[in-house]
This record gives structure tokens, sequence and C-alpha cells, in this order.
């Protein structure tokens, strides 16, 4: 076991390392499709539609490679989420379990966004470009995505962020408190075991509401939707549950401070 005074800037480098890469995902669903202008798909090529792509190597090849980094992203999420290697990791990093997963899921989205190959000339299977079209459709996603990124954050907030990135567990272990998920409620427990990923809506409408759904950023939404949903078993008990801690939240938030109530 490593001493606790390293554990605590391992701590931090592996949340800093989240939240950059968190920064930098918002850039690459949001900001770049939705101000970076419409693609290139006006090519002979593209004309031709989606069977001709299929048989197009200048779109096959950076699709694969696209597709690649995908799988990879894919992999290494579900693969570290597994009991077996929470099991090896938590026996050999102890307590920097959570940080360590949150780091190498950082680093594998950071592959992905840095080394993802735009399909400028495939098809698209929609686009905006007549007016006013053109001008309201972008605004529109524009004002989605940022309902929808509010709503992330917000969300975030309610599961407990410095839990999910690892914090938390550093802190209760320095200060000998223990755990910070043996002082969870059975009903927290029984939701954390069937929601990996609380923010499944938002995340599909930054995905899907664009407004041009080129041939690569359709292989990126097909893939994360079908992930997304695979990873996604609520039930009515979990959604009273999650509806009872934001109403409990959303109340600790409103009541007045001391100095304010003085």
């Amino acid at each position: 076991m490593a001493p606790a005074l390293l554990l605590v800037p391992a701590a931090l480098a592996s949340f800093i390392l989240a939240f950059g890469t968190g920064v930098e995902f918002v850039r690459f669903t949001s900001l770049r499709p939705l101000l970076g202008g419409i693609p290139e798909s006006g090519g002979p090529d593209a004309r031709q539609g989606w069977l001709a792509a299929l048989q197009d190597r200048s779109i096959l090849a950076p699709l694969a490679w696209d597709l690649g980094l995908l799988l990879l992203f894919v992999g290494q999420h579900s693969l570290m989420a597994t009991e077996t290697v929470k099991a090896w990791t938590s026996w050999y990093f102890g307590v920097l379990q959570r940080s360590l997963y949150v780091a190498c899921t950082a680093l594998a989205l950071q592959l992905v966004m840095r080394y993802w190959e735009p399909v400028p000339r495939g098809p698209v299977l929609w686009e905006a470009r007549a007016e006013p079209w053109a001008t309201w459709v972008p605004l529109l996603c524009f004002v989605l995505h940022v309902i929808s990124w509010l709503l992330i954050f917000s969300i975030l907030l309610v599961f407990d962020y410095a839990e999910l990135m690892g914090l938390k567990q550093v802190y209760y272990h320095v200060l000998g408190l223990g755990e910070p998920l043996a002082l969870k409620s059975p009903r927290a427990l029984r939701l954390f075991s069937h929601l990996r990923h609380p923010v499944c809506v938002e995340l599909l409408t930054v995905l899907w509401v664009v407004p041009t759904l080129g041939t690569d950023r359709l292989l990126l939404a097909l893939l994360l939707t079908v992930y997304l949903g695979l990873a996604h078993g609520l039930d009515q008990q979990d959604l009273r549950y999650l509806r009872a801690q934001l109403q409990r939240k959303l109340h600790l938030l409103s009541r007045p401070q001391d100095g304010e109530a003085e």
C-alpha cells in the first residue's frame, strides 16, 4: 500500500486528467459539429450514396480506424468494470482502484478524440443546408446541447461526483473512515448495480441532435447508443430513489445559510 501522502496527488492527477478530458469531450461532441461548419459532402463519391460508399476505400479506411478507436474505448471501459478486473486492481492498487479506472477511461477517450478520422466525402444521413433551416436548426441543436450538458453536470452532482472520480475513496482512507460504499444504503447500492451511465438520455441527445449527421458521426452515435443501451437497466424502484435523492439535494441547496437567516 502506498503511503497516504502519495495517494492524494495520484487521485488529484486522475481527477484533473478526467476533468480536462470531459472538457475536451464537450468540444468534440458539441462545439466541433455545431460550430465547425458543414462537412464537404458534395464530392462525386458522396453523391453515389451509401451503397457506393461501402465500396470506397477512401471512406471505409477512416471508418474502420474510427471503429477500432471506439472498440478500444468500449473494451477498456467494460473490461475494467468487471468484478474480476476490479478485484485485481483493488488488490494491487488498493484505494486508488477507482482513480485508476477513471484515468484509464480518460486516456482511452483521449485516444478516440485525438486520433479520430473525419469522413468529409462520405454520405450524410441528414443536413440543414437550405434557409431558414440552415440558421434555425443549428441554433436549436445548440440550445438542446446546452440543456443536455447542464443536466449531465446536475446528475453527476446527485451521484456524488467526488466518489465517481475516486477522490472520496482516498479522502476517507486517509482519514481512516473506511470505504464510502460501505456507508451507502441498500437502495443506493442497488441503483449503482443497475446503472453504470447515469446520463444516458442526455448523452444520446448530444450524439444525435446535430445539424449534419455525416458518416463518421453516425458511426460514433450508433456504437455509443448501443453501448449506453446495454448498460442501462433502471426499474421503477431505481427511478423513485433517484427522484427522492434529487429532491433532497435541491432542498439542501435551497436552504438559507446561517448568515442569511440572521
